[in-house]
């Protein structure tokens, strides 16, 4: 049968943060297992006569520490299956105690009963050191998570188990994401002990480059204040335009509507087809910013009908993606980028309940430019084998469409001429997908190499002291044709 499994805090340092209640435990106890006697108390606790054996060899023999910390509560459940085990672990037994809480988890399976002895956190020691209230707001990260775990920069943040310059600069590059690069931070090692107390503010960049970082040690950082120092996130921008939107917001925002916004939603979408364009990343970054805005603004106000809200945008979205990629979060297997495209139409056929192509086809956005939609709706058709062999043939329709044209032209007959001229711009954007160009871009490059052309002719106009106007089509065409040699 099954004895007591006694687990007892430590307390952070000094032989003060020892509770009576742990001393006793300790005492009773023919031996107490220790996670690490890599602490303060230990030696001062063997000079009393209590004994203790710990599990720092374990330390050594796996590479994580998420495998010493299984193997140690696998051992300690090991041991109490035998009889009556103590086994004491710095600080608070239920504070970043990874051991402890594996150990509950295999004797509330074993139904072992547990007995834990309260122990002073080292969160209380470092508290008391630095003067700070954390009624105030204050987050606890653990380093060895930290690239899974987020600050919140609005109110202190405590990063615990600092061991070392490499789980430092792990610290310092996740941090920096969230704070700037001089963000002043405070590092706190070996706190609430005699002795051994060293706190020093330093700048975040700083935090591998500093010879304080041990088992002992952990950082600290204030809030930020500064709305201009602040980098603000996601749930900011959310904030922030529930604020604008609210009574005592901005005038303007509040009396907008989706209707309204729509004109502001397809300019900045094409502000940012623009930066793309120019290839300036700055430029990006900034209309990415007021492309997303709409997207909240759209969203505040779906919110405030109570339609939907943020979370359930992002959860939609999140749905689809792994809905649409089988193949990085199931078990499908592909081959290659043809596949996936395969079977994302057959997923998002089958999401939106599509019984035909021409279901698909008819739900297709009719506000799209007509280009894309064409290059779109020929894409669907082709994945049913509706399609050319050879774009030869695609090219071959386009003189035939022209042909078409032309004889109707001919005939005066103005609905008939505008189907045609439909036709022709269909056969054309058929085989710009066939050589895999979108018709957008390749229109929207001829529309800017025109105007650079346009404006050659007119400048050697001004120098000739002609005005266009005057000018012959023939005298144009020739600076045209310089504007094309000059690369214009």
């Amino acid at each position: 049968m099954a004895g007591l499994l006694t687990i007892v805090g430590l307390g952070p340092g000094g032989m003060q943060y020892l509770t009576m209640e742990a001393y006793q435990a300790l005492e009773e106890a023919d031996v107490t297992w220790l996670r690490t006697d890599k602490h303060p108390i230990v030696d001062e606790l063997k000079k009393k006569g209590l004994a203790f054996s710990s599990y720092d060899h374990m330390y050594d023999t796996y590479e994580v520490f998420d495998q010493v910390y299984e193997a140690i509560a696998q051992d300690v459940y090991q041991k109490v299956q035998e009889g009556d085990v103590t086994y004491a672990v710095p600080g608070n037994p239920f504070v970043a105690e990874k051991t402890v809480e594996r150990l509950q988890e295999l004797c509330k399976e074993g139904k072992v009963d547990v007995r834990t002895v309260h122990g002073t956190s080292f969160l209380d020691a470092i508290i008391t050191t630095l003067g700070r209230d954390p009624v105030h707001g204050l987050k606890v990260l653990d380093a060895l998570q930290i690239e899974c775990q987020e600050p919140d920069t609005t109110m202190d943040n405590m990063v615990i188990q600092v061991y070392d310059k490499m789980t430092g600069s792990r610290v310092k590059l996740a941090l920096m994401q969230y704070y700037p690069d001089d963000q002043e931070v405070i590092v706190v090692r070996g706190a609430g002990i005699p002795g051994e107390e060293v706190v020093q503010t330093i700048e975040l960049y700083e935090l591998d480059r500093i010879d304080l970082l041990d088992h002992l040690a952990s950082l600290y950082i204030p809030a930020v204040k500064d709305h201009k120092e602040k980098k603000y996130f996601f749930k900011d921008l959310v904030h922030i335009m529930e604020t604008l939107r609210s009574p005592d917001g901005c005038p303007w925002d509040r009396e907008q509507t989706h209707q309204t916004l729509k004109p502001y939603l397809i300019e900045e979408a094409y502000e940012v087809l623009d930066a793309i364009d120019q290839e300036d990343l700055f430029l990006l970054e900034e209309e990415l910013g007021d492309l997303l805005l709409q997207v909240v603004f759209h969203t505040q106000l779906a919110a405030e009908s109570g339609y939907f809200e943020i979370n359930d945008v992002t959860t939609g979205i999140c749905r689809k993606l792994i809905n649409r990629h089988p193949h990085v979060f199931a078990d499908v297997d592909v081959e290659n980028s043809d596949e996936v495209l395969t079977n994302w139409e057959a997923i998002k056929r089958e999401e939106k309940d599509n019984e035909s192509v021409t279901d698909s086809m008819e739900r297709m956005p009719k506000g799209l430019p007509a280009l894309m939609r064409a290059y779109k709706i020929q894409k669907k058709a082709a994945g049913v084998g509706f399609d050319w062999d050879d774009v030869r043939d695609a090219i071959k329709k386009i003189h035939e469409e022209l042909d078409e044209f032309l004889e109707i032209w001919e005939s005066g007959d103005q609905d008939k001429t505008t189907e045609e001229l439909g036709d022709l711009l269909f056969a054309v954007v058929n085989v710009c997908r066939f050589l895999k160009v979108r018709p957008e871009v390749a229109l929207s490059h001829t529309n800017e190499k025109f105007i650079r052309r346009f404006a050659f002719i007119e400048q050697s106009a001004v120098e000739k002291g002609q005005k266009m106007s005057d000018m012959t089509l023939v005298e144009m065409d020739k600076l045209w044709e310089m504007a094309k040699k000059q690369g214009f």
